[in-house]
């Protein structure tokens, strides 16, 4: 499958009454009385708590760039804990206490059309974040396909363009994951590179990519795989902790993949663990998103061009905000994440790893 092909291109108010006084309610969507989503109140739905991304970055930027825009908005956050039966509940409870717009990272992306049908029998506007929902008001995520892509090409770079390999794609459920396998399907199934086994991982757990990997060795010997394709720095871990554990020394691990550039990622990519990870800047996807949100519980159109210079295009008929992945090793660790702010030096050159920064160049 080819990379996608991307294309330029009121919610109701609510009163709450108390006694014989009318008052706004505080979610309530006043845009005729005043710029920038004054009282609005904005819910963002989360996935999981497997991948550290959400809680650690997704929102407090989301929450943060909201508050800059947006002093007097209320931000509505749930997590489902990769539950898509407990998301649908947080969408009716989010509805309920008045959200004028919904960001919505699904936890199953088929599922939730019949989420977005909910909310927009409200006349709620829906933006898929970072996964695909068909139906949605406006959908932003990265260039999935490329990411599977870059993945793949820089494992068979390591591995010298052939050798024996396992592959760890992410869950059935996440349209994202699907995307991710795709990209990397077209790399390496015309490469010099054989995969092994293959897992679609139900919920992207490290715990699941660990049992299967340790399962893996009980049918080949470690020497018998020169690579790993993990989708994320998730499995990743996983993955490393197998293979420690049936004896790999750590300094002699096959190259290993991954995505979301988790601190944890990140020095095994320094230690020599990992060959590497691909960073999402998550800052501009969720201030993107936070945007967006604000203008559309203004009762505005959602900007063509948003403050960060991304602009407005199309991905299979949805307005979209599409970014772009890069690729960290530990070349490139300081121009990326650190350059960036995702993560101060100090974050990443603990007592363990201070040889291995100062190798790279990184100091504090």
């Amino acid at each position: 499958m080819s990379t996608p092909t991307f294309h330029r291109a009121t919610a109701i108010g609510a009163a709450v009454m108390l006694g014989a006084f009318a008052l706004s309610a505080c979610g309530a969507n006043e845009a005729d009385e005043g710029g920038d989503g004054d009282g609005a109140t904005i819910a963002l739905l989360l996935p999981e708590t497997a991948t550290t991304r959400y809680e650690e970055h997704d929102r407090p930027l989301f929450e943060a760039k909201v508050e800059d825009l947006c002093p007097d908005c209320e931000v509505l956050y749930q997590n489902a804990d990769q539950d898509e039966s407990k998301q649908a509940e947080q969408l009716t409870s989010v509805l309920g206490q008045g959200a004028d717009v919904v960001v919505l990272d699904p936890v199953n992306f088929e599922t939730a059309a019949g989420m977005v049908d909910e909310a927009r029998d409200q006349d709620v506007p829906v933006i898929a974040y970072d996964r695909f929902i068909e139906n949605a008001d406006y959908y932003m995520s990265f260039d999935n396909e490329t990411v599977g892509q870059l993945q793949a090409e820089a494992l068979v770079e390591a591995m010298g363009g052939q050798g024996d390999i396992l592959m760890l794609n992410g869950a059935p459920s996440d349209p994202n994951a699907a995307q991710f396998k795709a990209g990397a399907h077209s790399v390496l199934d015309g490469s010099g590179v054989t995969i092994l086994e293959e897992y679609d991982n139900p919920d992207w757990s490290p715990e699941n990519a660990q049992q299967w990997t340790t399962d893996q060795l009980n049918k080949y010997e470690p020497s018998e795989i020169q690579g790993v394709y993990a989708a994320n720095d998730g499995q990743a871990g996983g993955v490393i902790a197998a293979l420690t554990g049936a004896g790999v020394d750590p300094g002699a691990l096959p190259p290993v993949t991954g995505q979301d550039a988790e601190i944890a990622a990140i020095q095994r990519i320094l230690a020599g663990e990992q060959a590497m990870t691909i960073y999402k800047s998550i800052k501009i996807e969720a201030e993107t998103a936070a945007e967006v949100a604000v203008a559309l519980a203004d009762g505005e159109d959602a900007p063509t061009t948003t403050d960060t210079g991304v602009e407005q295009s199309d991905f299979e008929g949805v307005p979209s905000y599409i970014f772009d992945p890069v690729v960290v090793t530990a070349d490139n660790v300081n121009d990326t994440v650190i350059a960036d702010g995702f993560y101060e030096s100090a974050d990443i050159c603990t007592d363990d790893y201070a040889d291995a920064c100062e190798a790279a160049g990184i100091s504090e």
